[in-house]
């Protein structure tokens, strides 16, 4: 409990969640986006951050493969710059250029045959913080420069920018910049603890995750909670706390974390919407455990930002069946 000004008590501000992928131990030196990029390639300690559909080269142990830009023939404007290493490791320089590129199908073979190719939704908790960090921004910006190949205003061929940060239209200059779309997802709780989970349509019957949704224009984060809950659930939540985010490059949005109670005084009869949800459930934590531990329900995977408000609700780890 911590005081206030006019002497009163409130509850003490609990910390965020740590999402699997909010990890990072990279300086972005924003500074070095307006250098030359071939430079930066020829830099000593130079390397990439490899992708191809999606994925991105790992090592043999499972790590982030980071390759040495002399093996690749790599074209200044199809590479984006991440940012350097603020500390030394084994593969890597203090200070060094980290870069991405998205590589052919015949280099993809070439080089997947010394390793293998990791998809971040099934290995972003398991690699280092650094590791993390890097292959969800690579991958973001990858996203980006996949549907920003030509002017959404003249519809002419753009032009690369600023180490891949920006593409321009070079009939009228006008540049755009990579997306980031805003979206909340919320732990709902009701007056007895318990938490509220629903099943996509399209998921496996099984599957459950807390509420979510874009934020629409003009509207705030919180106001964002409310109205989702209430279009999704028919419930009326109050207060909504932020409790965290995290970068979900598939294919550009920031989730963005919320704790909110079902308002005093109203229902808590949750109504799936009918077309999204197919299911919502209550769940008190020894129902949960319970379930996932039986394979009855299936949550999130542990890189996502659902599954580690849901264990911070919970109060540990869930543990899934073998």
């Amino acid at each position: 409990m911590s005081g206030s000004t006019d002497g009163s008590v409130r509850p003490a501000r609990r910390p965020a969640v740590a999402p699997a992928l909010s990890r990072s131990e990279l300086d972005r030196d924003y500074l070095s986006r307006l250098g030359d990029v071939p430079a930066l390639l020829e830099e000593p300690g130079t390397r990439l951050v490899v992708l191809h559909e999606g994925r991105a080269l790992g090592t043999e142990s499972g790590a982030l493969a980071l390759v040495d830009p002399a093996r690749l023939e790599a074209d200044p404007d199809a590479v984006v710059f991440l940012g350097r290493a603020r500390a030394a490791s084994a593969d890597l320089e203090r200070g060094a250029a980290v870069l991405a590129l998205v590589v052919s199908e015949g280099d993809a073979a070439r080089l997947g045959a010394e390793g293998s190719w990791l998809d971040l939704r099934r290995v972003g908790a398991l690699l280092a913080p650094r590791d993390a960090g890097l292959f969800t921004q690579a991958l973001a910006l990858a996203n980006w420069h996949g549907t920003a190949a030509f002017s959404s205003a003249t519809g002419e061929p753009t032009t690369v920018a600023q180490a891949g940060w920006v593409r321009v239209d070079p009939s009228t200059g006008r540049e755009s910049y990579p997306r980031t779309d805003p979206a909340v997802i919320v732990a709902v709780l009701d007056d007895d603890d318990r938490i509220l989970l629903g099943s996509n349509v399209e998921w496996d019957a099984r599957r459950f995750s807390l509420l979510a949704g874009f934020v629409e224009p003009g509207e705030s984060l919180e106001a964002a909670v409310i109205r989702e809950i209430f279009e999704e659930a028919g419930l009326v939540v109050a207060d909504p706390e932020y409790r965290g985010s995290q970068p979900w490059p598939f294919p550009a949005s920031l989730m963005v974390g919320f704790e909110a109670r079902v308002a005093p005084g109203a229902s808590t009869e949750p109504r799936p919407d009918g077309t999204e949800l197919r299911e919502l459930r209550w769940f008190t934590r020894a129902e949960l455990a319970a379930e996932v531990a039986g394979g009855a329900v299936l949550l999130p995977g542990p890189a996502s930002i659902a599954r580690a408000i849901v264990e911070d609700w919970f109060g540990g780890a869930l543990e899934d069946p073998a």
